[in-house]
């Protein structure tokens, strides 16, 4: 059984989707629908701005669903996927490839996802850290343990590696704390904000009215949701997760590994390096194939 699982924010790369256009016609026209459906040229950034250019929330998250999911739909018949799955913004993508959201209302929730998240982030000063070489209890509990500050687990990315969201004053007290208690290594990341934590409700909010305000269908298949690492077919059921989704973690550890329990044996990573999530389901499972589209 295969699953086709979607990258998100940070698989950006200067020229994305440049190739895809200047070969293939389907491409070039889903790439237009998007630049008329956003009223801007997203792909002008893609295909020749900086790294810097890319980093822009407003611009980063609907180049990286827009690179993958071009390259779902021009796949044809050799996409036929048994599960989907896709980590943060990857999971619109994921829902679009399996028919549960429109390109075009999938591409405009992502558009609006970016901008509501941008604001969350001009209100508190709060920031991210990658926890390396620590079980994932032990950075729960120090992360519980901090009552006066905002911080939380908030991506599963693979046992060993987890990342934790909060005020910058929270994720301080925390680096202290993780590097005191063992951990191999403890990294501040260069994010706006706080994803994924409870300082995401402005952004949650905002999300949440025009979510509920979009036509969902059944996928073809089950779609693993973020919140709770489990199979959805359910369109309300879907719904409700993608709006839990910004101040809830991404649990991609336990979405492996539950996807492995009930029998998909391939992993195929469409878009961005095709190496993010690849990389990340090797060390969930070593044994597990994995290919990229």
């Amino acid at each position: 059984m295969k699953a086709y699982v979607f990258p998100g924010q940070g698989s950006q790369f200067e020229g994305m989707g440049k190739e895809l256009y200047a070969e293939n016609a389907q491409a070039r026209e889903l790439f237009e629908a998007a630049n008329d459906i956003l009223g801007w040229r997203l792909t002008d950034v893609m295909f020749e701005g900086s790294k810097e250019d890319l980093t822009q929330t407003r611009v980063t998250q609907p180049a990286v669903f827009l690179e993958s999911i071009v390259r779902a739909n021009i796949a044809g018949d050799q996409f036929r996927p048994d599960a989907v799955a896709g980590h943060s913004l990857g999971e619109f993508t994921a829902l679009a490839a399996a028919g549960a959201l429109s390109f075009e209302s999938a591409l405009r929730l992502v558009s609006q996802r970016a901008f509501a998240m941008q604001k969350a982030c001009e209100l508190a000063d709060s920031t991210m850290a990658a926890v390396l070489g620590m079980d994932d209890a032990v950075v729960e509990e120090i992360c519980a343990a901090i009552k006066e500050e905002i911080v939380v687990p908030a991506n599963y990315n693979s046992p060993g590696q987890l990342v934790i969201s909060g005020s910058r004053k929270g994720i301080e007290l925390a680096v202290a704390k993780l590097q005191e208690a063992g951990a191999r290594r403890v990294v501040v990341l260069a994010v706006g904000g706080a994803f994924h934590s409870p300082l995401m409700q402005p952004a949650q909010d905002e999300l949440a009215a025009a979510i509920n305000a979009t036509a969902f269908a059944q996928p073809i298949c089950p779609v693993y949701q973020n919140v709770h690492a489990q199979p959805v077919t359910d369109p309300e059921e879907i719904r409700r997760n993608l709006v839990a989704q910004l101040t809830s973690p991404v649990r991609w550890t336990q979405t492996v590994e539950n996807m492995i329990a009930n029998g998909i044996n391939e992993f195929v990573e469409v878009g961005g390096s095709g190496a993010v999530l690849r990389g990340m389901i090797r060390k969930i499972n070593k044994e597990i194939a994995t290919d990229a589209l």
